[in-house]
């Protein structure tokens, strides 16, 4: 088939149809015209599908139907409908659906970190290798620990929350490219086993663990969920299965845009539990169960309403219509 002769034909009526779902304001002919132009247009990019389901005019058709079927059917939900559906279905489902991967993340991350504490930490020519005598000492017995009460804590948290949203985004947007979540791993993970084996070289694991812990189990958990997004778009695009490459690539990106809006949720809980709970007089065990509450908090919401939502059939991606797969018969 001739696809130039074919659009060329039916070019005017998407036009059309374009016109008319982006007005804003419709005469009742104009709203009948919308609804005829729309079950035909429809039918033509079924037809288009089956000869090439990921050209650049099937995606420009899908876009336009989405636009028109929003103009004729209106809103279906008000926002605090979608607002429950995000929070109940939508986004736990899509964090349970990462679970294996976040769990992998996390395992690669703590045997990279264990790895360089325990190298710092045992030998004396690889921590002379990091920083000289003098440095060390500043290092543990003040830079450290200033670290989390030299600002106050609302802006501390702040940073805390831009730097760890910088560093989630990049690990779900760069993700496809399948190099980026590994060197993120690699190099957080690095930092933290180096600092760690500073601490442990010197005796001083104690002092190191009652200040990472409180914010660091789930400010961590956060960082694996994104590299988990990350890699789960980019076997979407290596190995999409039944699905065309477009199509899987597609949902995963709208799944995935679900996790990233979760996140920022996550990282600014972490950023307050580091802002204000790290460097507080609290006790440590009290500091420590802070912290281990929060993580808490989150893996039953996970584990029961993300299973919950996902045996029910909820993915975290649109709903079907939303993504421009269903459309009226001609």
């Amino acid at each position: 088939m001739d696809m130039d002769a074919f659009s060329a034909a039916n070019g005017d009526k998407w036009s059309r149809l374009h016109q008319l779902a982006h007005k804003r304001r419709l005469t009742g002919g104009e709203a009948d015209e919308l609804l005829r132009l729309y079950q035909s247009t429809s039918a033509h990019l079924s037809f288009i599908r089956s000869i090439a389901p990921e050209s650049g005019l099937s995606a420009s058709l899908s876009a336009t139907l989405a636009q028109a079927r929003t103009r004729f059917t209106g809103a279906r939900s008000n926002v605090m409908a979608d607002l429950a559906r995000f929070f109940v279905a939508a986004l736990p489902a899509a964090l349970y659906r990462l679970r294996w991967l976040t769990l992998a993340c996390g395992a690669a991350f703590v045997l990279v970190a264990g790895a360089y504490a325990l190298w710092i930490g045992t030998s004396p020519e690889a921590l002379r290798s990091v920083a000289s005598e003098a440095a060390v000492r500043q290092y543990v017995e003040a830079d450290f620990i200033d670290y989390y009460s030299e600002n106050p804590a609302a802006s501390f948290a702040g940073a805390v929350w831009t730097n760890n949203a910088w560093i989630g985004a990049q690990a779900v947007a760069l993700g496809i490219t399948g190099i980026w979540v590994p060197m993120i791993l690699f190099t957080n993970a690095q930092g933290v086993g180096i600092a760690a084996g500073v601490f442990a070289a010197v005796g001083q694991q104690g002092v190191f663990y009652t200040y990472i812990l409180p914010h660091g189990l789930m400010e961590l958990t956060a960082v694996f969920i994104a590299c988990a997004a990350g890699l789960r778009i980019f076997w979407a695009m290596v190995s999409p299965g039944p699905r065309t490459r477009g199509r899987a690539v597609a949902d995963e990106g709208r799944s995935l845009i679900t996790v990233a809006l979760g996140l920022v949720l996550v990282l600014f809980v972490s950023g307050l539990v580091e802002g204000f709970v790290t460097p507080s007089p609290l006790p440590v065990w009290a500091k420590i169960g802070i912290g281990l509450a929060v993580l808490a908090a989150y893996c039953s919401y996970v584990l029961v309403w993300g299973r919950r939502a996902y045996d029910a059939g909820e993915r975290g991606d649109l709903l079907a219509g939303d993504a421009g797969y269903s459309e009226i018969a001609a």
